[in-house]
């Protein structure tokens, strides 16, 4: 375990959210596991019948969570940080804070979008927050991340930027 992971298990939280996958997601792909498995398994007595079911859903369904396993967080203490995923950004290098929303995110993840910014993007989130790097000596411009509380998130950056 790396220090900055043991920085952050200690360190408090100011915000925190997993982006999972919402319910209305779990159908189709769970359905279409049980029609592969149907496909599978037609014809064949026995063993061969079932076990196409047991090993595909299951494999969906782990699938599913694991599109779910991104978490966003704002730690507190001597030296905050912003966290998405494994990554993380001191908060003294986060610069101006922009929130966009469900119009202006196809324009923000499309023409308007830096190769060289980090992107942590999850389609069934709507909203997204772009925060602009102020470190020199960081090539990459922005981070532009997806968060079911943009509002939120911004407010809290923005405080500590005005602090700082």
């Amino acid at each position: 375990m790396s220090s900055s992971t043991r920085t952050r298990a200690k360190a408090a939280l100011a915000h925190s959210e997993r982006l999972y996958l919402s319910w209305w997601g779990w159908p189709l792909p769970l359905l279409g596991g049980a029609l592969l498995a149907a496909e599978i398994h037609m014809g064949y007595p026995g063993v061969r019948a079932w076990l196409p079911y047991v090993i595909l859903l299951p494999v969906v369904v782990v699938l599913l969570l694991g599109m779910g396993r991104l978490t966003v967080s704002v730690t507190k203490g001597s030296e905050p940080e912003l966290w998405v995923g494994d990554a993380h950004l001191p908060l003294r290098f986060a610069g101006e804070v922009e929130v966009i929303g469900k119009a202006a995110k196809r324009k923000a993840l499309g023409p308007e979008l830096d190769p060289a910014a980090f992107v942590a993007h999850r389609g069934w989130v709507p909203t997204m927050v772009r925060i602009h790097l102020t470190d020199p000596e960081d090539p990459t411009p922005y981070w532009l991340i997806s968060t079911r509380h943009p509002e939120r998130l911004a407010e809290l950056l923005r405080g500590h930027r005005e602090a700082g």
